[in-house]
């Protein structure tokens, strides 16, 4: 099975709405129906697809997406691994130093939708890169 390519460079993070959401949700209700079609033991000779090592949560953003315009930077976008893109409901919010962080697309406590105000305020807390370190 071909690897599904997402375009690189600043183009390729997209910010994440509501209609991504929809999308996504999409995808994984036709993934899951693919699934139940296909045969157990194709599934069983088939390799797990497996998240990218370069793109994991806490790494720096890969080289090739370039420098992120700044209306991006600590927003949440559409997440660019793959594998997530895929199957998984998933977001990622990219901070000042480029790194990236992963976030569940599910709805927090069962309350808080990804797009709800104080879900967005503790995400952008957690990513604001402080000026100190605390142990």
């Amino acid at each position: 099975m071909a690897a599904m390519l997402l375009p690189t460079g600043p183009d390729g993070l997209r910010p994440f709405t509501r209609e991504s959401l929809a999308a996504l949700e999409q995808r994984i209700a036709e993934e899951q129906a693919k699934n139940a079609k296909d045969c157990h033991e194709a599934q069983r000779n088939a390799e797990s697809p497996k998240p990218r090592a370069d793109m994991e949560a806490g790494k720096q953003l890969p080289r090739i997406y370039g420098d992120i315009p700044t209306g991006l930077v600590g927003m949440p976008l559409e997440d660019i691994d793959p594998f997530y893109y895929k199957n998984q409901k998933t977001f990622i919010v990219v901070n000042k130093g480029k790194v990236i962080f992963r976030f569940s697309a599910t709805s927090a406590l069962y309350i808080f939708s990804p797009f709800h105000c104080i879900r967005s305020v503790a995400i952008k807390i957690l990513v604001h890169a402080y000026p100190f370190q605390v142990s």
